[in-house]
């Protein structure tokens, strides 16, 4: 089956969604939102509509199932993850939280989906999750998370447009 690469979109909207959440906590804000805008919009453009076809298998259930069961565990340690930390008065750190969450959950696609890109792009963001949560609660600062933010959202931007390039002959399945 033959397919444009859907975990590109799926990506770069991720991607954009941190840049435009989050760079208003962080000086040079309009400036974040242009790159963002602009890399998704290359993202889409060069990686989506103009990239390389992917040819693919169906995934198999198995696959399917461990993509339901990350997605909704990283719901869940985000949810949860917020309303603790806003018990213990740690709102701040709730983004760096939900980085982490994003980050953890691509960990089991590397071998669902025969695509081990998944494996850097979650230690890259759980790397992202960490800098940013110790600078968050050492500082209690709006801005550390905002940068953490910001920067995991470009983590996602970069994966989404060079992920289908570098996930060449790994593996026949694309998420």
């Amino acid at each position: 089956m033959k397919s444009r690469p859907v975990g590109s979109i799926i990506g770069a909207v991720g991607g954009l969604l941190f840049v435009l959440l989050n760079a208003s906590a962080v000086p040079l804000t309009p400036v974040w939102w242009v790159l963002a805008v602009a890399g998704f919009a290359g993202v889409i453009w060069f990686t989506v509509l103009h990239g390389p076809i992917v040819t693919q298998q169906p995934p198999p259930r198995a696959a399917i199932r461990t993509y339901g069961l990350a997605v909704l565990a990283m719901v869940l340690a985000i949810v949860v993850g917020a309303r603790v930390l806003g018990f213990i008065d740690r709102p701040n750190a709730v983004v760096p939280w939900v980085v982490l969450a994003v980050g953890a959950h691509f960990l089991p696609f590397a071998g669902a989906f025969g695509l081990p890109i998944f494996r850097l792009l979650a230690i890259s963001l759980i790397a992202v999750a960490v800098v940013g949560g110790i600078a968050t609660l050492l500082h209690d600062s709006a801005t550390s998370a905002g940068w953490t933010g910001v920067l995991a959202g470009f983590v996602l931007l970069l994966f989404a447009a060079f992920g289908p390039a570098l996930s060449k002959g790994a593996g026949a399945r694309a998420a």
